[in-house]
């Protein structure tokens, strides 16, 4: 993929809320925007929580790919972010809002009965979408995370940015810190 600058308006209308669309006949979802305040969550596809990790007009792109065998495919790419850093990254069940928690909780294929899951049998993953990115010295990292089974209809709707890598261990599986950041995605 070619690398683009974005103009000043071009990046202004994403913040506003025109950076989501779908690739005709294809199947495949993509966003591909800017962070923005969280003040602006109920306009913006992608607001930022900590500045200074996720800088308002940072990058993210965000594409949803279903696999003819029943499977998905999900790709997550940050331009502009803190340099040579690990963020943990999930798909929520909620869109983004003004405070970090709106998006709710990680999607789970299988949902673990008790919440906060941190159980390994559930928050692993095989059941969750994990994108864990290291950022290179231009702030930019890309992911891709593939799982065997498709979103339910309207049970997963934002992908979060965390402040550390996604643990693994009993009692704390699936945590990463901080929510830094949140973008809007429409997952089929």
């Amino acid at each position: 993929m070619a690398r683009r600058k974005l103009a000043p308006p071009l990046a202004l209308a994403l913040a506003a809320g025109l950076g989501v669309a779908a690739t005709a006949g294809t199947g495949d979802t993509v966003v591909e925007t800017v962070f923005a305040p969280a003040a602006t969550a109920d306009v913006a596809p992608a607001v930022t929580y900590d500045t200074a990790l996720v800088p308002v007009a940072g990058r993210v792109q965000v594409k949803e790919e279903l696999r003819r065998d029943g499977g998905t495919r999900i790709e997550l790419r940050l331009r502009d972010l803190a340099a040579n850093r690990v963020y943990g990254a999930h798909v929520h069940t909620k869109p983004c809002g003004e405070l970090p928690a709106d998006a709710g909780p990680h999607y789970q294929n299988e949902l673990d009965p008790k919440q906060p899951s941190v159980d390994p049998a559930y928050a692993n993953p095989e059941n969750e979408v994990w994108l864990d990115v290291r950022t290179n010295e231009d702030g930019s990292a890309r992911s891709i995370a593939t799982v065997d089974w498709r979103f339910r209809d309207g049970g997963a709707r934002s992908v979060v940015l965390h402040a550390a890598a996604t643990s693994t261990h009993e009692g704390h599986a699936g945590t990463a810190g901080a929510r830094l950041a949140c973008v809007n995605v429409p997952f089929k």
